[in-house]
């Protein structure tokens, strides 16, 4: 069955072809040729350019990108009348996908779903060409990428960007476009008072062993000034959690524990240990945290244009400081 055309742009189109019955239900089967688009056969089956849509939406399956179809691909060309009899399916046009359990940024029990949670609401709020979108949460992280590639979702957060030009082979580099950063943190060693660790240039942590969870970003660790890991200068241990990571610094087990600022004194609140560790004054760096998108979705530069120049607006305004000044506030409260 044909799907419908979504919302404003079908009662727009279908009233604008009212009349033109011999556009309304092209020959039912078009084999695409060379050099073809959803754009050119719309204008060249139905007589109008924004009936992309229509074919787009009736042919998911065989058209993972709009733009470049195989040649001799054989797509559906629904009659629009049966299209506007059909039910507008229920749902929002952006799905983004997060996940728990990663305070103050994104949490279902921190106030407002959290800091970035919040952020990127506003921001999609604020953009010149807004849609209506919908978060969802799942909590098993290996899992959001293998969604954002299949279409399941359209757009995560938070993600860490590598250095893409450097490692533009990398995974995430090759398949995602990255948002302009939302927010951006520092990374810090935490040591124990009595470890006598020092960290002022890079080689201050040569032959030295560190501890980052299992899943965790490691750019900062294999920078092209460093190549910490690349050259084997460092022992990286990667157990489940950060708390895992602090039991090994406490019990002398690694060097330093290194994780972002607001992971480091949450732990370090949760497990009493504020005592006897501390984070060094030099940080490891600084982190963006951005939203991310298949460069393989169809919307991908538009749901990308959305969340970049919301965001943009929203960093002019008085709202985007306001969001993060109040979640610092509330972070800082909690692990006095």
């Amino acid at each position: 069955m044909a799907r419908r055309l979504s919302g404003t742009v079908a009662a727009a189109f279908l009233a604008g072809l009212a009349g033109a019955a011999a556009a309304d239900c092209p020959p039912p089967v078009h084999v695409v040729a060379p050099g073809e688009t959803v754009f050119t056969i719309a204008e060249s089956q139905y007589g109008a350019l924004e009936a992309w849509e229509v074919i787009y939406t009736a042919n998911l399956e065989r058209l993972p990108n709009p733009v470049e179809i195989l040649p001799g691909t054989e797509l559906s060309l629904p009659c629009l009348e049966e299209v506007a009899e059909e039910p507008t399916p229920p749902g929002p046009e952006m799905r983004l996908l997060t996940a728990s359990n990663n305070a103050p940024f994104t949490d279902r029990d921190w106030p407002e779903q959290g800091m970035i949670t919040e952020l990127v609401r506003a921001a999609l709020e604020e953009t010149p060409a807004p849609v209506t979108f919908a978060i969802a949460w799942d909590d098993t992280l290996p899992g959001h990428l293998d969604a954002l590639d299949a279409k399941d979702v359209d757009m995560g957060f938070p993600w860490a960007r590598p250095d893409c030009a450097r490692l533009p082979d990398h995974a995430l580099c090759a398949a995602f476009h990255f948002s302009e950063p939302i927010v951006e943190v520092l990374s810090l060693l935490f040591v124990t008072e009595s470890g006598g660790l020092s960290f002022d240039e890079n080689s201050d942590l040569h032959g030295r062993t560190l501890c980052r969870p299992a899943g965790a970003p490691t750019f900062d660790l294999d920078t092209a000034e460093r190549q910490w890991l690349t050259r084997d200068l460092i022992t990286l241990v990667t157990p489940p959690t950060p708390e895992a990571c602090f039991a090994l610094l406490a019990d002398g087990e690694v060097d330093a524990v290194a994780v972002n600022e607001f992971t480091g004194w949450t732990v370090l609140t949760d497990l009493g240990l504020r005592d006897t560790v501390a984070p060094l004054p030099t940080p490891l760096g600084v982190e963006g945290l951005h939203v991310i998108i298949s460069k393989q979705h169809w919307r991908g530069t538009t749901h990308l244009y959305r969340i970049n120049a919301g965001l943009a607006a929203l960093k002019e305004s008085a709202r985007y400081d306001e969001i993060v000044a109040r979640h610092l506030g509330t972070f800082w409260e909690r692990v006095k």
